[in-house]
């Protein structure tokens, strides 16, 4: 098309997609962003943890109480963070971020 075709015809109009083609910015060889989890699945994740941060002088049990409003239930919060407190639930440091869950 040439300039003169351009001004006769007025704005070009874009390439149209091709039906069933979805159209992205993701650049080739990149994981596809968003997630592959169902509405449904992402509520009920969503409702059934929070996150509490570690403070100075805090116990498991002490969490307990303040969340679940009975400080036994503190295995509840060790058995969720495990992998962050490890074997002994006396030693908790401040600044990990502990999982509660809210089943």
């Amino acid at each position: 098309m040439g300039l003169f075709d351009f001004l006769k015809k007025g704005k070009e109009e874009p390439a149209k997609q091709p039906t069933g083609t979805p159209r992205t910015n993701q650049m080739p060889g990149q994981p596809t962003q968003g997630t592959t989890a169902s509405p449904n699945q992402q509520h009920v994740n969503a409702k059934s943890t929070d996150t509490y941060t570690v403070q100075s002088g805090d116990s498991l049990s002490k969490i307990a109480q303040r969340q679940y409003g009975s400080a036994s239930s503190w295995t509840k919060i060790y058995d969720a963070n495990k992998t962050i407190i490890g074997d002994n639930p006396d030693l908790i440091k401040p600044g990990q971020k502990l999982t509660i869950p809210r089943d």
